[in-house]
């Protein structure tokens, strides 16, 4: 089981750097999601993938690795204004489906489960 554990590390790992670096390859992409009354568009997308990316690498060390964690999750309920958003204007986003746009919240719900595996680890035994 640990082997598993610390193979899915490094996926999330990969998976929150990956995601960050793509804020800056493709920051439309994002900008497009953001709800219009969220001010500086720009600004917030870059700071979100800087965040991912931060948090992406911060998870790999044990002794930041539950603050990275928690971090993840607050990071990934702050993002829920954003997916409330799409699917209330799906019309808006005709390339996603609102089957797509619905699954997103289960979807962050499975993100939030699997960066709280790792805070445990550092819980007193």
């Amino acid at each position: 089981m640990a082997t598993v554990k610390i193979g899915l590390l490094g996926l999330m790992a990969l998976f929150y750097i990956g995601g960050g670096v793509n804020h800056f390859a493709n920051p439309d992409f994002y900008i497009v999601m953001m709800p219009p009354d969220m001010p500086a568009h720009g600004f917030l997308v870059a700071l979100s993938g800087m965040v991912e990316v931060a948090l992406g690498v911060l998870v790999l060390w044990p002794r930041t690795r539950c603050v990275a964690a928690w971090t993840i999750i607050a990071m990934l309920v702050a993002f829920l204004p954003v997916h409330v958003h799409m699917l209330l204007n799906s019309q808006l986003f005709p390339d996603m489906s609102v089957t797509f746009l619905l699954l997103r919240f289960p979807m962050q719900a499975l993100l939030v489960a699997w960066a709280y595996w790792y805070t445990l680890d550092s819980a007193p035994r």
